[in-house]
């Protein structure tokens, strides 16, 4: 036995709204932010200390033959060292190799240089 319950006019327009409003704030927890600041291009970050040893990684197998493998590096931001692991990447233009990231110290303190591709 199937029971029908009358639905007024009102529900009927309510309904999509609750459940719109409801998705929305269900999405909004799904936002992700980096672990430390993100710095624009080119803009150049003072650490006051040496970075830590580079971590040893396992590399998985090349998605193809012409993935290079980019090495993790240390970045500063909030105050502090984070890790980002290495990846598979393709150089965008034939002949590119990728220049690693590299921490040099300068008279403000610890920066960090390269991580760029370019001519051999």
């Amino acid at each position: 036995m199937t029971m029908n319950f009358p639905v007024s006019l009102g529900m009927r327009r309510v309904l999509p709204a609750v459940a719109l409003a409801s998705a929305i704030a269900a999405l909004t927890g799904c936002v992700v932010a980096p672990a430390y600041p993100v710095v624009p291009q080119g803009e150049v970050v003072y650490a006051p200390a040496p970075p830590p040893p580079l971590r040893t990684e396992v590399i998985p197998v090349a998605p193809s033959p012409v993935h290079v493998w980019i090495n993790g590096y240390w970045g500063w931001g909030g105050g502090r060292y984070a890790w980002t692991p290495g990846y598979w990447a393709v150089p965008p233009h034939r002949g590119h190799v990728w220049h690693p990231y590299r921490w040099q110290q300068g008279p403000q303190g610890w920066y960090r240089g390269g991580g760029r591709w370019g001519p051999r």
